[in-house]
């Protein structure tokens, strides 16, 4: 780990690369976005975010622009590859083949990255609580049809930060009950949410049971931007995964 990029303690198949932006990386935004800032609906120059998107791409030797998501805390997943300049409408992607790049942006929300074990199908997937509750990540997993997928959880909100009210725990143990494990009261009707342990139940419970990752907060990490901490002037930093 460095100050510019995370990278993911998994054993990921030959042939893949992942890593995570800080927002000490090379980039040019300015002001509360400095500096790597690369999402174009956080209130940031777009030229800036342009210019911070196309350095990702130079810094970590990308095979090609990422597959970039208009991500609206659903549970759709785009496969394939978008026409150049779009966005499709989604929360998570996968992708099959060499020379494919994935990206999920995120500030709190958690990034789940992917990979079968022939290292042929990539997948990502923002999973805030309300797609998570809702089944992204399971969509992702079905989506990807390959045998013996693990996971990866990247940098989000930690356990120990983020407050939440019940409408938030309902949504997970009425699907789950053992998902009140992920849940601790702090006064009356709000409780600290998990999103690491809820993720790991979801997972599970769709047969992937090789996770790694976690341990993070971007409420804490000052590398990392965190909406909930900075709040409408925060950055976004993107959780990338390639097949080279």
């Amino acid at each position: 780990m460095d100050d510019a990029w995370i990278r993911p303690d998994w054993a990921a198949p030959d042939g893949i690369g992942a890593a995570v932006s800080t927002r000490q990386g090379p980039g040019v935004s300015a002001g509360p976005y400095g500096r790597l800032n690369l999402g174009l609906r956080s209130g940031d120059d777009l030229v800036a975010v342009a210019a911070n998107r196309a350095s990702v791409v130079t810094a970590l030797g990308l095979p090609a622009e990422p597959l970039w998501l208009r991500q609206v805390h659903g549970t759709d997943v785009a496969e394939g590859v978008a026409a150049e300049g779009e966005e499709p409408v989604a929360d998570a992607a996968v992708a099959r083949g060499p020379g494919q790049v994935l990206a999920i942006l995120t500030a709190d929300c958690l990034p789940v990255l992917f990979v079968s074990a022939d290292g042929q199908t990539i997948g990502a997937a923002h999973a805030g609580w309300r797609g998570l509750a809702a089944g992204v990540l399971e969509n992702t997993v079905k989506a990807m049809g390959a045998e013996g997928v693990q996971a990866w959880l990247g940098p989000a909100i930690g356990g120990g930060s983020y407050e939440v009210g019940d409408e938030v725990r309902e949504a997970f143990v009425s699907h789950d009950a053992g998902a009140a494990e992920a849940f601790t009261a702090t006064r009356p009707g709000h409780w600290l949410c998990d999103l690491y342990v809820l993720a790991r139940r979801r997972l599970a419970a769709a047969g992937v049971t090789r996770v790694s990752g976690g341990g993070f907060d971007t409420f804490t990490d000052h590398r990392l931007y965190s909406y909930r901490r900075d709040g409408a002037q925060s950055g976004r930093f993107a959780s990338l995964i390639w097949t080279r």
